[in-house]
């Protein structure tokens, strides 16, 4: 497709000067730049598509960096990207070095809030606004917020006040997932009526006459707004959000641009808080997409012209439900608990044979916790599946509701350590540090399948809290090495040093040995598959004087730094170091590029070790 009209566009303002037939061009060639990139840098597909005429209607209406434009979650943010001065970086997309594939204030002025997680647009939309007005600057605030998202509590926590804060509009994307169901044939006809032109106009003329009349105007007109609500109340369900303190308008259609428009303007010019009711089809445009649009959600490269995916290799998420399917048959208190993630986390299967032991609660994260926790202490053995980078919202509730009460919950931590393109918002690098420090709490980090099997296993026998964190992605190749109990050996058991390590990373560091015993040293790799508590007993037979250890998570109160300095305290090591992610946020890249930059690949392994090797012993 010829991208004339695209390549045209640097900012919201050349958008405007458009005619209405140019508009839909450009619709049409952001859709197909869309998927010819995502093709090539795999992302998110179906909801970028779903988006298109609601981001160019909201560049039509709205005048970024002046105004601002929050967009929940971020995955949704591709044409937004395209019209704000990115168009020829796009190709860069989740490339390393290149463009985000979320917002990014670093990026573009043009993008508001950094966003990755859910359901946080309308509390910093919120409180931009607030912002905003004590600042007495202009611009309009924007929060654009997908219906999964108003799963999440912090959604509605954000609701509470967000009507106080100024000129602000919550654009709610409704594809078809959850609040549709709640908005009747009625309310379609409502918002029909309540998103013409011609209805505007009449209300103003109506209210102005009202307001008008002499000593009984404001009264009169308090009246008849309060039965027009209460007539609108008992049809529809929307006045859940005129009760926040918004006006409500929609459902619209989110694929017709200019009913859109007349909305949008219609709202700006009020300016009162308002929620705009969208309705969009996740896949637009694209039959492949528009057919399977949780297949095409996010996605690796692809054929962009039959939508056929790579292959599928097995990875540890679909090792996973496999293993807990099996686990399931002989133990009737298992359930499993996901947040609004069932395919993501491998549970569709166990969904299908053990419907009523599965519970999907949504964008809940801390729910999750909680509901474990309620589960766990009447008898049943709960299994929360949730990405790493997740389950940091519900930090809590792990602390208050399950580890205080030393309740069985089994956390299956996803996507733990670099996870590469999503970046820094879904590095799942904090769930180490965090979770060893919680009193209670045993932590298992397998290096590979088998790995992972044991430890599941172990972690259902166990009568207090338990995690079991493994990597995105397939199981690297490791040699045959002493598996213990908790920890396997590879390598010499009277080593000059140890490289002391635990879950994927092993991989590099067994690939560091190589090279070092290459040079002629004796070198042996330790990989712990329990990561807290340390089993010491286990650990020191096997142990050099000096330690290396090597660390896929952040370095500040790691298991790294916890283990070392518990080493040093008992007499145990005369000298280490650590190897570990710095205190920072990690970009986005491939995971080999990523170990590369964090020097955690095996010439940076390396690099760390020989100064130990150099060190006499006294």
């Amino acid at each position: 497709m010829n991208h004339s009209i695209l390549n045209t566009i640097s900012s919201s303002l050349d958008v405007k000067r458009l005619t209405s037939e140019q508009q839909e061009q450009l619709c049409r060639e952001l859709r197909d730049v869309i998927l010819q990139t995502v093709s090539q840098t795999g992302g998110h597909l179906a909801s970028n598509l779903g988006a298109v005429e609601l981001t160019v209607a909201l560049h039509i209406c709205f005048e970024p960096p002046v105004d601002k434009l929050v967009f929940d979650v971020g995955h949704q943010s591709y044409a937004h990207k395209l019209l704000t001065g990115r168009r020829e970086r796009f190709s860069t997309l989740r490339q390393f070095g290149g463009l985000s594939g979320f917002p990014k204030p670093a990026e573009s002025d043009c993008d508001a809030f950094h966003t990755g997680h859910s359901s946080t647009a309308i509390s910093a939309a919120a409180g931009i606004a607030a912002g905003l007005r004590l600042e007495n600057l202009q611009g309009y605030t924007v929060a654009v917020v997908g219906d999964g998202a108003m799963t999440g509590g912090l959604s509605f926590e954000g609701l509470n006040n967000a009507a106080e804060s100024g000129r602000l509009m919550i654009v709610l994307n409704d594809n078809d997932i959850s609040i549709s169901r709640n908005v009747g044939s009625l309310a379609h006809y409502l918002s029909a009526m309540t998103s013409n032109p011609f209805y505007f106009k009449l209300k103003d003329e109506i209210r102005q006459a009202v307001q008008n009349t002499p000593l009984v105007g404001q009264p009169l007109y308090q009246v008849v707004s309060t039965g027009k609500r209460m007539v609108k109340d008992a049809l529809t369900v929307s006045n859940l959000f005129e009760n926040f303190g918004f006006d409500y308008y929609g459902p619209l259609d989110g694929h017709d641009l200019h009913s859109m428009v007349d909305v949008f303007r219609r709202v700006r010019s009020l300016g009162k808080p308002a929620l705009v009711h969208v309705k969009t089809v996740k896949g637009k445009g694209v039959p492949f997409a528009e057919a399977n649009p949780s297949r095409y959600h996010g996605v690796s490269p692809f054929d962009a012209s039959t939508g056929q995916l790579p292959p599928k290799k097995e990875g540890f998420c679909d090792f996973f439900g496999q293993e807990l399917i099996k686990l399931a048959e002989n133990r009737p208190e298992l359930v499993a608990i996901t947040a609004a993630m069932t395919d993501g986390v491998g549970l569709t299967d166990f969904a299908r044979l053990y419907p009523n032991r599965f519970f999907d609660v949504g964008i809940a994260e801390q729910h999750a916790v909680t509901f474990a926790s309620g589960l766990a202490s009447v008898g049943c053995r709960p299994v929360v599946a949730v990405y790493s980078t997740f389950l940091q919202r519900a930090y809590d509730q792990l602390v208050h509701d399950m580890a205080l009460g030393n309740l069985p919950v089994v956390l299956a931590v996803d996507r733990a350590g670099l996870v590469g393109e999503d970046g820094d918002t879904h590095q799942g690098i904090f769930d180490a540090a965090f979770l060893s420090t919680i009193p209670n709490v045993t932590v298992y980090s397998p290096a590979d399948f088998a790995g992972l099997s044991r430890c599941l296993r172990l972690a259902l026998d166990a009568n207090s809290p338990q995690a079991v964190r493994y990597p995105r992605g397939n199981q690297p190749n490791l040699p045959e090495g002493k598996q213990l109990k908790t920890l396997t050996v590879f390598g010499d058991r009277n080593p000059d040093l140890t490289i002391l390590t635990y879950g994927r990373i092993t991989e590099q560091c067994l690939e560091a040995q190589k090279q070092l015993i290459a040079r002629g040293a004796v070198v042996n790799v330790i990989s712990l598959e329990r990561i807290h508590p340390v089993d010491f007993e286990e650990l020191l037979p096997n142990l050099a004087k000096r330690v290396l250890f090597v660390e896929e998570g952040i370095e500040a109160g790691g298991v790294g730094q916890q283990t070392l300095l518990a080493l040093h305290q008992k007499g145990s090591v005369k000298h280490s170091s650590l190897a570990a992610i710095p205190n920072r946020f990690v970009p986005h890249g491939k995971v080999d590029q990523l170990l590369k930059l964090l020097e955690l690949d095996p010439p940076g392994i390396v690099r760390r070790a020989q100064p130990l090797l150099g060190k006499k012993e006294r």
